[in-house]
């Protein structure tokens, strides 16, 4: 197929599903806790199906309260772990206002942050502890942007605090996205510098399908956050060296 037709083909499934899952949001209040995370990562498995790509999981996630900390890839990345394990998360304020999207993360229970204000900070930390508190999995990016994925980025180790406080584990997650065929490193979901969401719709439709893998690894646990934040760096960094077969 022509990649044009293919990338056409791309955004009317993206569309259906948005357009779907804000149907189905309607419905959010009736949902017990259980039929939401179901709702979520059927809705997510969906999504990544229309961008051509498969997901593939390594590892279990934590049992109980626990704090994912996952390297940050692509505007996919939520998508994958969603699919995967659906988990709380903390996001960027600007995310809230995407056009259709920002809808749907927000309704999902992510929990926004203003990072330029020192006070916001500590609210989301606080409400980060409390989730946990409660027995909640929350995930964050403590690279605080995305790479492109060869590397991990150095992590922010103030995000460590939430699970310092609530005393619970914390779960290096690495993301990867290959070459479904190969497991060759794929660089068309990379959102980075300049990169816009349709750039990497044309690279997803002009490639070979993708497959992203969430690698769920040993969780840690620390007496500082700079200690967690070093440990989970090292973990990742390790775990993104180890070959990936082809399927």
């Amino acid at each position: 197929m022509m990649p044009g037709l293919r990338l056409a083909g791309i955004l009317l499934r993206l569309g259906i599903e948005l357009a779907r899952g804000l149907w189905r949001m309607r419905a959010w209040p009736r949902l017990s806790a259980q039929q939401r995370q179901a709702a979520i990562r059927a809705w997510s498995r969906r999504m990544l199906g229309a961008t051509r790509t498969r997901l593939q999981v390594l590892g279990r996630p934590h049992e109980g309260a626990c704090l994912m900390a996952a390297n940050h890839v692509s505007w996919l990345d939520i998508m994958a772990l969603n699919a995967a394990h659906p988990t709380r998360f903390v996001s960027k304020a600007e995310v809230r206002h995407w056009p259709v999207l920002g809808r749907l993360v927000a309704g999902a229970g992510t929990l926004f942050i203003e990072r330029e204000r020192a006070r916001d900070a500590m609210r989301v930390m606080h409400d980060m502890a409390q989730c946990l508190r409660n027995g909640e999995h929350v995930s964050v990016f403590p690279e605080g942007t995305t790479s492109d994925g060869t590397h991990v980025l150095a992590l922010h180790a103030n995000l460590f605090q939430a699970a310092l406080s609530a005393d619970t584990p914390v779960q290096p997650v690495l993301l990867r996205y290959v070459d479904d065929a190969t497991g060759a490193p794929s660089r068309a979901p990379v959102y980075v510098g300049e990169d816009t969401v349709m750039d990497t719709l044309r690279l997803i439709a002009a490639g070979g399908s993708l497959r992203v893998v969430v690698h769920y690894l040993p969780a840690l646990r620390g007496q500082d956050r700079r200690q967690l934040a070093a440990a989970v760096h090292e973990a990742l960094s390790r775990a993104l060296q180890e070959p990936l077969s082809a399927r």
